[in-house]
């Protein structure tokens, strides 16, 4: 009789064993993520285009023909490097004939100067009157004003002739070639556009209800057509508080971080404004929100019951999505758990137990 009692007790307990380890079976698995409070940021999306902060005609200081050109559009160059060469030939004569007068005149000048310094000898001895002494001071004036008029002509010229060799005024790329050899330039004319490769930025036209919300701290990701699947974080630089009457936008200038990419003036970048709201509610992941058909939004949460974990579906109102997430209206609180897997098919109530993923 003890023998029947203990084997009816141990298939009890097995039974028992059984039905629990089936209704843990019957739950559905789900993955939850604790819901927290959050600063509300709103993403802007913008188009901007990448600009160089120099872009220069080069001109030519006087006229020329052309006589070489050392470049092409696309050349790199350095700064001083020469790009466009003038033909020189009468700009040499020219220097040529200003350093024979030059030096004509330094003879001159020494003649004076060595008449006067016999006249200061022998006025002393009465053998010179203080006239003739007075009239070779003057020579010698007036030669030494010659002199420095012919020097200064010579210096100009010399001048002239190192302007018939148009350099670049900084380092760049030749984006455009403006005249060709044999061509006739005049003075102010451009040869060519040279522009900066350094400190390439984007310029961001910003709509004028955002623009007063730009702040040097504010997060920016920038993404390039050119550059499918990669996005840039970058900063602020500079607000320009000047209007395009026009469009009504003003102009953000960003920067990418140092070394992230190689970019070249024109590019389109699409660039991403984090602003801050000044709100901070609870936050959700993207997957967690359900939309129904008729316009409602729900979330299923995770709730303890007597018999285990139970689901439960809440209405909810959305605001802003950011960086994967919703902002949470109305609806839910801070520090519930939401199912962001498994969500598909809950029913109210439905006993659930988590996977064992879940973080």
């Amino acid at each position: 009789m003890v023998s029947m009692l203990r084997y009816l007790f141990a298939a009890g307990l097995a039974m028992v064993a059984g039905t629990t380890a089936l209704a843990q079976e019957d739950r559905a698995v789900v993955v939850v993520k604790t819901t927290e409070r959050a600063d509300i940021i709103e993403q802007v999306p913008l188009t901007g285009t990448v600009t160089s902060p120099r872009v220069s005609p080069v001109s030519s200081e006087i006229a020329g023909r052309v006589s070489r050109m050392h470049v092409e559009g696309g050349s790199h160059v350095e700064k001083g490097e020469a790009l466009v060469e003038l033909d020189g030939e009468f700009a040499r004569l020219t220097l040529r004939q200003a350093e024979a007068a030059a030096r004509e005149a330094q003879a001159a000048l020494v003649d004076a100067q060595r008449r006067l310094n016999v006249a200061q000898r022998l006025v002393g001895q009465r053998a010179v009157s203080e006239t003739e002494l007075r009239t070779r001071e003057t020579e010698v004036e007036t030669d030494r004003a010659v002199l420095e008029g012919l020097q200064a002509e010579r210096e100009e010229q010399a001048l002239r002739l190192e302007r018939h060799e148009i350099t670049a005024p900084f380092s760049g790329v030749i984006s455009r070639r403006m005249t060709e050899v044999g061509a006739w330039v005049a003075p102010g004319a451009a040869v060519v556009e040279l522009v900066a490769m350094d400190g390439l930025r984007i310029d961001v036209p910003v709509p004028q209800d955002d623009f007063p919300r730009l702040a040097e701290d504010m997060e920016i990701s920038v993404d390039f057509e050119a550059i499918p699947g990669e996005a840039f974080k970058a900063r602020l630089e500079s607000s320009i508080p000047v209007a395009d009457p026009s469009a009504r936008t003003f102009t953000a200038r960003v920067v990418l971080e140092d070394g992230q990419v190689t970019l070249t003036p024109g590019m389109s970048a699409r660039v991403t404004l984090h602003l801050a709201t000044g709100e901070r509610d609870p936050v959700i992941p993207r997957d967690a929100l359900i939309r129904y058909p008729d316009g409602r939004t729900a979330v299923w949460t995770v709730e303890d019951g007597e018999d285990g974990l139970r689901a439960s579906e809440r209405l909810v109102e959305t605001g802003l999505a950011f960086d994967g997430q919703l902002q949470i209206r109305e609806g839910l609180e801070a520090g519930e758990r939401v199912v962001v897997e498994g969500n598909e098919g809950l029913r109210p109530g439905q006993a659930v137990r988590l996977d064992e993923d879940t973080p």
